[in-house]
């Protein structure tokens, strides 16, 4: 009985000595792991024929929010400027954020940090922007969405940050009702969408590509339901893991991903 009893606190000791190794590596891969920066969100893509940068984050990780002006109350106008602000240094990707007036004021509505500074826009007229429906992206909390203007303003939403553009690109799994895939107008183009309310897809078009394109790219490649065009012409991005800082021409607003602190 003596023998037996050695050899099972034998079996025993080994048993636990295996456990802790196992215990120990699974601690060491964890921290590993922790450390481990989470991939740049920005990366190229070949859709239809063009080529395209797209950025997806998920607001979990990153802070997507919008800017206008510095501390110093001037309109920011490059991603450089945007660089030497006090969020500077966890700026992930940004692009430029809707249209606007010579002085760089938001065409449409235009929230940050909660604050309403620019009412939403319903009026009719030329150009994009009255391409309608036209529509808002917003960000509240660790959520976003992209909505048609008039359904944006019925819901009555506070978000944190929103700005509001045109033409909706696809709606409700649905292309813009005046998109023509026969169009022969080819700009470069940027825009953003929502494959889910922590998903945020942006995207720029390298190549000069149509609105119904553009549109497709959102819906059939990168499954967004809902997406709004930003602008086109001055369309910049500024992707720090591409080597890439666009400096076209002064901005108005800028939509930015910040990496949020561990």
């Amino acid at each position: 009985m003596k023998a037996i009893s050695f050899s099972l606190s034998r079996v025993s000791c080994r048993a636990l000595i295996l456990l802790s190794g196992i215990l120990v590596s699974l601690g060491l891969f964890a921290e590993r792991s922790a450390a481990q920066p989470d991939p740049d969100p920005c990366r190229p893509v070949r859709f239809a024929d063009s080529a395209f940068v797209v950025c997806t984050v998920d607001l979990r990780r990153y802070d997507v929010r919008l800017f206008w002006r510095g501390p110093d109350g001037d309109v920011l106008g490059s991603f450089s400027r945007l660089k030497d602000t006090p969020e500077g240094s966890r700026l992930a990707l940004a692009m430029n954020a809707g249209m606007y007036h010579e002085d760089r004021s938001p065409v449409g509505l235009y929230v940050e940090n909660g604050k309403e500074l620019k009412a939403a826009n319903t009026r009719s007229g030329p150009g994009n922007f009255h391409l309608k429906p036209n529509g808002v992206f917003y960000v509240k909390g660790n959520r976003a969405g992209v909505l048609e203007t008039d359904t944006y303003l019925k819901r009555k939403i506070r978000p944190d940050h929103a700005t509001q553009s045109g033409p909706m690109l696809v709606i409700n799994g649905r292309i813009h009702p005046r998109f023509s895939e026969q169009s022969t107008s080819l700009k470069i183009r940027n825009g953003i969408g929502v494959k889910d309310q922590h998903t945020v897809v942006f995207a720029i078009s390298d190549d000069p590509v149509t609105f119904s394109a553009f549109a497709r790219l959102f819906r059939d490649h990168l499954g967004c339901a809902n997406a709004l065009f930003l602008d086109g012409s001055v369309s910049s991005l500024y992707a720090p893991a591409l080597e890439r800082m666009d400096s076209l021409l002064p901005m108005g607003p800028i939509v930015g991903a910040l990496r949020r602190p561990p």
